[in-house]
């Protein structure tokens, strides 16, 4: 497979909040198990934050959503139970399997100050024998996440396992997750023992074998591909991949290996049979047409 480049579809996720869509793509559907990738920002928030920009409750089954901050603050809220501010570098991994809702709002310090938002928002497929497992919610402060630093280098493994090291997020399959910076001239070799990657270039120009790749490229890669990735300017990038889980399919927020289930979850959304968020369960998504 020939590297493949993906232009991503711009998509509200609320009023006046838009986002840079990656997967699922017309090229590219998934990339390992992860079969979703949001980039939001950066965009200044004016203060107060207006409350239209909140993600108001909604529900996933047969996933896990990894949100990860490089600025502002989301407030998490879920059917378990769960109330979580995430702020930059930390992580929060949610695990829908049979079935959750959870809102996703300005947290209430963000948005009596406004100011900078910038965050990643990925789907990772879950494996098919794990599609239905109990929903779960899990968060992890920068300070539990491995990092590794080098002279003009520095990364952190989000979750998964790359570079020889291992996040403490609970994956149920194979895959990494890194967010890393490079000073001008300095290189990264790609992660290895993955059959498919993807870089995500946040910020500044590299270069890739023949590719030159520069802010909001996203580049796909099999596990052929070798070499280093070369700093032209100062960079902000991530890397991610993983093995694939099989086909999926994916409607709204539903991901699963079986169509009948998606149309079970969305008569049971219609049918308001899903829990609702603890402490926000005045307002919800409606199903689309």
């Amino acid at each position: 497979m020939s590297p493949e480049r993906l232009l991503p579809l711009r998509k509200a996720i609320s009023p006046g909040l838009e986002v840079s869509r990656y997967l699922p793509h017309a090229q590219r559907r998934m990339v390992g198990p992860f079969i979703f990738f949001d980039h939001a920002g950066p965009v200044t928030l004016p203060a107060p934050v207006p409350l239209e920009l909140d993600v108001r409750p909604h529900p996933h089954i047969g996933l896990s959503t990894l949100t990860y901050l490089f600025a502002g603050e989301w407030l998490h809220r879920d059917s378990e139970g769960h109330t979580q501010i995430i702020q930059p570098d930390a992580v929060n991994w949610m695990t829908a399997g049979r079935g959750i809702t959870h809102s996703e709002r300005i947290s209430p310090p963000f948005r009596a100050a406004g100011g900078l938002l910038d965050l990643i928002q990925m789907w990772v497929a879950l494996p098919t024998e794990q599609e239905e497992v109990a929903p779960s919610f899990h968060h992890f402060p920068r300070e539990a996440l491995p990092e590794e630093r080098a002279p003009g280098r520095w990364l952190r493994l989000v979750a998964g396992e790359a570079y020889g090291l291992r996040s403490p997020v609970p994956v149920y399959s194979p895959l990494f997750f890194v967010h890393a910076t490079l000073e001008a001239g300095a290189r990264l070799a790609l992660p290895t023992g993955h059959s498919e990657r993807a870089v995500f270039v946040r910020s500044g120009q590299l270069a890739w074998s023949q590719a030159a790749l520069g802010q909001g490229d996203f580049l796909c890669l099999d596990a052929a591909a070798t070499g280093d990735l070369v700093a032209r300017t100062a960079c902000t990038l991530c890397l991610l991949g993983g093995e694939p889980v099989g086909p999926r399919h994916i409607w709204w927020n539903f991901v699963s290996s079986s169509r009948e289930r998606i149309a079970a979850a969305a008569a049971d959304w219609r049918e308001k049979r899903f829990p609702m968020p603890v402490n926000d369960t005045e307002a919800f998504i409606p199903l689309p047409d």
